[in-house]
């Protein structure tokens, strides 16, 4: 399965994209409302969890933390939650968000790559990450999420 691969220029400091992509209230705005769950120390496990199958506790995405420096990188590998795939521990995938200053800009690449051989979650992820890093832009330099209509 080839990389995803996104870039996103948001007129907004790195502190403020950074606190998106990890704090409780930026990531219950723009990760469909859940919270990451993690000590961000490299080896150890993270989890979004919210709102979803299992009720409000519902595991969507776990793995374990692979690098993590403030306002710059992070980067896991990740399975689907237990309640999306049976074989899910088997179906891994990596995720890096970057950030760069650029100008007045924060520039916020994110990778998705090293799919494992068949992941049913690939065609899936090729879409939700577009709304995702459209909604953390939005949500960065308005303050308003996006509404998509679910």
């Amino acid at each position: 399965m080839n990389s995803l691969k996104y870039e996103f220029y948001i007129g907004a400091e790195p502190e403020k994209v950074w606190s998106l992509l990890v704090a409780p209230e930026g990531t219950k705005k723009t990760f469909f409302n859940c919270v990451l769950q993690s000590s961000f120390i490299a080896g150890e496990p993270f989890a979004y969890v919210g709102p979803g199958n299992d009720g409000p506790e519902t595991v969507h995405v776990y793995g374990n933390i692979l690098a993590y420096e403030p306002n710059k990188t992070l980067s896991y590998i990740e399975h689907p939650g237990p309640s999306y795939h049976a074989n899910h521990e088997e179906l891994t995938s990596r995720v890096t968000f970057t950030l760069d200053t650029v100008g007045q800009c924060t520039k916020l690449t994110l990778v998705n790559d090293q799919w494992s051989d068949n992941h049913p979650s690939y065609q899936n992820a090729e879409g939700h990450w577009w709304m995702i890093l459209s909604n953390i832009k939005t949500v960065a330099e308005t303050g308003n999420t996006l509404d998509f209509g679910w």
